[in-house]
């Protein structure tokens, strides 16, 4: 029997959406972390002027675009990369999350494992089905640390890769990369960091796997949440030459290519860092703004160390009875964490502007 594809996630949230509908203003909907801000305005006018949709674009990106991560990864994390040599572009990070799998198959037939964190982002897991690999959880401890000591032997001697990603979704956690990269380097697994929420953090500086040094490892970056330009579909992947040559080069293959006019807006986005300065305001405010609603309705919640997610207990009952209770009393859609890997929490994403979200205040206060 072949491999049964289970139901999208965010379609079973289409009862309790109908629900939270029901009060007058509608649904606020914070069950998915699409951005609600406005973009650079200098990208989205490349968009239209960069005079370059008619050619076939790079699959690795232009030079200008690589040029442009470059120098955005020296500025935020104080690393030094070789732009042909270390740097390709990926069509937002999620193809990449569920592909790269697939390609490191190809390669190494015999390493049928691909290792994850077991409360994440449900795409790592995906990815190794997809390619027809085992995907095994790495149990993760109150803090959010990988318990790499647990795990198997014999999945470490399966293992195409290690998934890790911080600030974390869906909890917020943050980690030391470095560590997690030696390990890799001492058991033969690549390590592949998902960063896209690296820029939103509090009390503390951005960081990179690739500061550990390159060998091993590869950093997989996104404009989605960064710079409000989820529907670009732009990104790129640094790090270790011979992993970024191979996957460069099978991505050629098979005719990943990011849009000329989206790389040229990609470029000016990575060259700006106030507008992301702002945005961490605003996520904070928000966060703080449901921390305070939520509150109010007897459910408790920490801030998070990065990301813009509440990560909420939801107690014994289970996550999805806490899904209705918010979609019923306040019209507040939020995900559930059996999407994530725990049945007993919920994830709200602080992704609605401050009067939307003052529509819940009022529905307490009423």
């Amino acid at each position: 029997m072949g491999f049964e594809l289970p139901p999208y996630p965010y379609d079973l949230l289409d009862p309790y959406r109908a629900l939270a509908n029901q009060h007058s203003g509608g649904v606020v909907d914070l069950s998915v972390g699409t951005p609600c801000d406005p973009p650079p305005e200098e990208a989205v006018r490349a968009l239209v002027e960069s005079d370059s949709e008619r050619g076939y674009p790079s699959s690795i990106g232009s030079e200008e675009f690589r040029k442009s991560c470059q120098e955005w990864v020296k500025r935020v994390f104080r690393v030094g990369l070789d732009a042909e040599k270390n740097i390709a572009a990926c069509i937002g990070t999620k193809e990449f999350v569920v592909s790269t799998p697939n390609y490191l198959h190809l390669r190494n037939p015999e390493k049928d494992t691909v290792l994850y964190p077991e409360i994440s982002y449900p795409s790592y897991a995906m990815g190794a089905h997809l390619a027809g690999c085992r995907a095994v959880p790495v149990k993760v401890d109150e803090g959010g640390k990988l318990l790499l000591e647990d795990l198997d032997p014999d999945d470490i001697n399966r293992s195409l890769m290690l998934w890790v990603n911080y600030p974390s979704n869906p909890t917020g956690a943050v980690a030391d990369l470095a560590p997690i990269a030696d390990w890799g380097r001492s058991h033969n697994v690549p390590i592949f960091s998902d960063e896209c929420y690296s820029q939103f953090v509090w009390g503390r500086k951005p960081s990179t796997v690739l500061s550990s040094g390159l060998p091993g490892v590869v950093a997989v970056h996104s404009l989605s949440k960064r710079s409000n330009l989820a529907g670009i579909r732009a990104g790129f992947y640094a790090g270790d030459e011979d992993l970024v040559f191979w996957l460069k080069e099978v991505r050629k293959h098979s005719g990943k290519m990011i849009p000329g006019p989206v790389q040229a807006a990609a470029s000016l986005a990575y060259s700006d860092d106030q507008h992301v300065e702002k945005q961490k305001l605003r996520y904070r405010e928000r966060l703080e703004f449901l921390q305070s609603c939520l509150k109010s309705l007897g459910v408790e919640s920490e801030l998070p160390q990065g990301s813009f997610y509440l990560w909420v207990w939801s107690g014994q009952d289970g996550s999805w009875d806490l899904v209705e209770r918010l979609a019923s009393e306040v019209g507040i859609l939020a995900a559930p964490g059996s999407f994530f890997g725990s049945s007993n929490h919920v994830r709200i994403a602080a992704v609605q502007t401050l009067e939307k979200l003052e529509l819940i205040q009022n529905r307490l206060d009423s």
